[in-house]
């Protein structure tokens, strides 16, 4: 399986395409989409769908992987991160691509073994697990955790443990 994963953001959009199953999983491309902030939102968001749109017709990915709707305290906050999601979902879908959405617990459960895990810990796992030879930056390491918790549910064995992914 290759999956397509995204950790969603207007500025720092995390992405990532892992391929194989989670016992074997490896990464074929990562990093972090950054756009500056003199740029317009909706400037963003279209270099987010051409970004995503040219990521997909490259590698071809089976499956969209994205972080589900996180709370957040600022309404904006929430607005931007929102529309973002909305662009990535539209790209995957407009590619034919299913799309399954991950809370950040069940991601951080799936990768560190807990669901409060930092973004250190986190990005420390991925590296470990993924055989990086460098840490991932932020962004980019929960886009691989993500894409790793989709090949690790996607196993019957272990699909019982995420109950809590959903279609979108």
């Amino acid at each position: 399986m290759r999956v397509l994963s995204i950790d969603p953001a207007i500025r720092k959009m995390g992405y990532a395409v892992l391929e194989g199953d989670y016992r074997e999983a490896r990464a074929l491309d990562y990093g972090t989409l950054s756009q500056p902030s003199q740029r317009s939102q909706s400037a963003c968001l279209c270099t987010i769908f051409g970004f995503l749109c040219e990521l997909i017709d490259r590698w071809k990915p089976d499956e969209l992987a994205i972080e589900g709707v996180i709370y957040v305290q600022s309404h904006r906050t929430a607005i931007a991160m929102g529309s973002a999601r909305g662009v990535a979902v539209l790209a995957a879908a407009s590619h034919g691509l299913p799309i399954m959405e991950y809370p950040p617990s069940c991601v951080k459960l799936a990768t560190v073994g807990r669901g409060g895990a930092g973004k250190q810990q986190v990005a420390f796992m991925m590296r470990a697990l993924l055989h990086l030879t460098e840490t991932p930056a932020p962004d980019a390491a929960d886009a691989l955790a993500i894409g790793y918790a989709h090949l690790a549910a996607s196993d019957p064995l272990r699909a019982h443990l995420f109950r809590e992914r959903k279609p979108v």
